[in-house]
């Protein structure tokens, strides 16, 4: 039995012991139509060498960095337990000075961070703790949830299509650090 619960900021360090890595086997490629002026379009294409890609490899990502690089104190931590024991985990920034993402709006929420352990995916834990996400942004007042993700993550991005979020920006060269140039941000949106 899962119980998905809402704890405090002083929880990122269990948010730590859940792997957010994935094995990436195929990505997105972003092609113009008309130079662009037609639009863009997704085509999944398949790795000849798959790898696997981990969030936390970069320290200073790691959630238990959080607060000491924002103000997390209007954040919503969100953990899927089994017993005791954290195998899922979502957050949501609002209403936090210099988290760009949030565009200075005081009626949006960003999903952060959601993340599954390896052994307890594809068991509809990820859709609890969405939901319960989507149910706190609106009790906060909020009009819109927004989610970043990349173009690496097909299986991500399949997710919130799912749950009726729409892919409203694609930004190509988003990301300048040389170990993931190649990555394309993908930002999603869903109505409250």
């Amino acid at each position: 039995m899962i119980e998905v619960r809402e704890l405090g900021p002083e929880a990122t360090g269990q948010i730590d012991l859940i792997p957010i890595s994935f094995r990436v086997e195929s990505v997105l490629d972003v092609e113009e139509i008309d130079g662009g002026l037609g639009g863009l379009l997704l085509r999944e294409r398949k790795l000849d060498q798959p790898y696997v890609k981990d969030y936390d490899s970069d320290e200073d990502e790691r959630p238990t960095r959080w607060a000491g690089r924002f103000d997390v104190s209007n954040w919503g931590f969100f953990f899927a337990l089994s017993g005791d024991d954290p195998v899922g985990a979502a957050t949501t920034a609002f209403r936090s000075p210099g988290v760009h993402m949030l565009e200075g709006a005081a009626d949006l929420v960003v999903l952060w961070d959601i993340r599954m352990h390896p052994d307890w995916r594809r068991q509809g834990i990820g859709s609890k703790l969405f939901e319960r996400v989507v149910d706190w942004g609106r009790r906060q007042g909020c009009r819109q949830l927004k989610i970043e993700t990349q173009n690496i993550n097909v299986p991500a991005c399949r997710f919130y299509a799912s749950r009726g979020c729409r892919l409203e920006a694609i930004i190509r060269r988003a990301y300048r650090e040389p170990q993931v140039a190649h990555e394309a941000m993908l930002l999603w949106y869903l109505d409250l």
